[in-house]
């Protein structure tokens, strides 16, 4: 037989129930429904719903059959009109046939005071028996009965899985380690994990993470229509009002097997806390994947969750928010402690949503772990059973410990890695830098401006250079010139002309004035320019060598003179004699 898609709404007065019957024969249905059961039949469908309240056949019972969309719609009287029936979304539990709902003990004393619920009743204890202070050690179990799992209920599951154990926990033999061997094993993991270079990074250049801050997941705007809700009317709201399931998440809801759990009192302790440590790696995946599963989803799920990856049992939700806090600045992408904060804020609103909500998480974190290997293994110790039970959960346990977990503070000094300190240091070091960057910069602006100095001093040396040199090239020049022109003197005073001859003072006279005027031109060339010594002493050589060119022919044309002179008187003294 093949159970049918279905769903189920309700208003104060009726319960309705819609039908997907596609390959049924719309002239062939059976229906039956007294108090709290549901029957439809119809081949090769059949239903059998266990209702939250009771229902009544009174002739306003109603059925009608939709031809276009294959399905069949039932509307059921309430036995009591305005009674509110309470998860009607819960699939797997209204599966459940009407003797297995409860797990009470079949005997019962008659005559008690008061009907003690399941998770109330509490077992006799027998207090004559000798006490001894309990600590957990290896002896504390016989060898190969450490258990671990949902409530604490497997045992030897790894033994026959040794090939997958490293790649779904990291646990080296969790059939043969206790729960305190897990958690030290668990704490020297970490703190060899933990990075400060990695966290630090994170923590000043913390773009990417601020954005997917941003990000608001689905149950932030239900959380805030439920609280609009309640603002308008104190009555409670079909849970379908704010959260709703899809196809896929219904088929898979008719897919399991319901199951009774008996746990003890420890044991509803420990599965409570788990469940809040497996949300907050939820959310913290979601958050920083805004929503989007990739490949990293079943990896980051099951390492932030001590439950699925040491298989850890706590005791005390402090305990659990610090694990999680831990995980997050060890293992992801991702370490900053903001991300630790927004999964707190957003687990307790998916608790304060409801058993819903907390449905919804689990059946997405099922389909995660189902399409990847080998992590569906955690489907089987963990979230199939997770799924199942928390149909059956009380909404005020999710109330009360979403409100604890509210009350929960965490500060960076309760993770142990001395965080604040870490900070307080990296500060300091960016100080120092900001400092050196702010000289670097002053001397870099400084330096353009000697710079520009140096190259006006080099610009004014090489245009004094050039003057020099110009200047020196017109002096070679000049001098070029005396050198003929006192050249060609000495050419006119070698021919012996007269009036050189005869006149000693017109002689002395053009010798001066020719002094006179290299003298000048020197004077000149040297007032002209501001030279260095070394140009002045070539200029001075120079001179000097003109000067010694023009007194050469002065000596000759003495000499000739006084030979005509003593020609002279010997020519008068002849006729004397």
């Amino acid at each position: 037989m093949i159970t049918p898609a279905f769903e189920l709404s309700q208003d104060p007065d009726f319960l309705t129930i819609i039908i997907d019957v596609p390959y049924a024969r719309a002239s062939e249905f059976d229906l039956y429904f007294e108090g709290e059961d549901f029957k439809f039949y119809s081949k090769p469908y059949f239903l059998r719903l266990t209702l939250p309240g009771r229902i009544v056949e009174d002739g306003r019972e109603k059925a009608s059959y939709n031809v276009d969309k294959r399905t069949l719609t039932i509307r059921l009287p309430k036995e009591s009109p305005g009674q509110y029936f309470e998860g009607l979304d819960m699939v797997t539990s209204l599966l459940a046939p009407k003797k297995s709902r409860s797990a009470k003990h079949l005997v019962e004393e008659i005559g008690a005071s008061a009907v003690l619920s399941e998770e109330e009743e509490e077992e006799e204890f027998e207090w004559e028996i000798e006490q001894t202070p309990y600590k957990e050690t290896a002896e504390s179990f016989p060898a190969l009965q450490y258990y671990y799992g949902f409530g604490n209920l497997r045992s030897g599951v790894f033994q026959r899985l040794q090939d997958e154990l490293s790649d779904v926990v990291d646990v080296k033999d969790p059939d043969k380690t206790p729960v305190c061997e897990r958690r030290k094993e668990r704490l020297a993991a970490e703190a060899a994990k933990f990075d400060s270079d990695h966290y630090l990074a994170d923590f000043f250049e913390d773009e990417a993470i601020q954005h997917v801050l941003k990000y608001k997941p689905w149950w932030v705007e239900a959380h805030e229509k439920m609280v609009a809700l309640q603002g308008e009317s104190h009555q409670k709201h079909d849970s379908n009002a704010v959260v709703v399931f899809t196809e896929e998440e219904k088929e898979q809801l008719r897919r399991f097997t319901n199951k009774s759990y008996l746990l003890d009192k420890r044991s509803r302790h420990h599965v409570y806390l788990s469940l809040i440590d497996i949300l907050l790696a939820y959310c913290y995946d979601i958050c920083v994947n805004e929503g989007e599963q990739n490949v990293e989803s079943s990896w980051n799920v099951r390492k932030l969750s001590a439950t699925l990856c040491w298989l850890e049992c706590f005791y005390d939700i402090h305990d659990v928010v610090v694990c999680f806090g831990r995980r997050v600045l060890c293992y992801p992408l991702h370490r900053h402690f903001d991300l630790v904060t927004r999964a707190l804020n957003d687990t307790v609103m998916i608790l304060q949503l409801g058993r819903a909500a907390v449905l919804k998480c689990l059946l997405d974190i099922h389909k995660i772990f189902r399409e990847s290997d080998p992590a569906y293994l955690l489907n089987d110790l963990f979230i199939t059973d997770y799924c199942v039970w928390i149909q059956k959960t009380k909404s005020k346990k999710l109330a009360a410990l979403s409100e604890s977990l509210q009350k929960t503070a965490l500060a960076k000094s309760h993770l142990g890695f001395e965080l604040e300190e870490l900070e307080a240091a990296a500060l300091l070091v960016q100080e120092e830098e900001r400092h050196l960057k702010a000289a670097a910069a002053v001397s870099r602006q400084q330096l353009p401006s000697s710079e520009s100095e140096t190259s006006d001093s080099e610009e004014s040396s090489s245009t004094s250079s050039e003057t020099e040199g110009s200047d020196s090239d017109e002096q070679e020049s000049s001098a070029g010139e005396d050198g003929k022109i006192n050249s060609s003197q000495g050419v006119l005073q070698e021919e012996g002309t007269a009036p050189l001859i005869d006149c000693n003072g017109l002689r002395q006279v053009a010798n001066t004035s020719m002094v006179e005027v290299s003298d000048e031109k020197s004077k000149a060339s040297l007032q002209s320019m501001s030279v260095p010594g070394k140009l002045i002493e070539e200029l001075e050589k120079q001179m000097h060598t003109a000067i010694s060119l023009s007194e050469q022919p002065e000596e000759l044309a003495a000499a000739s003179c006084f030979a005509l002179r003593e020609q002279e008187e010997n020519h008068v003294s002849e006729p004397d004699k």
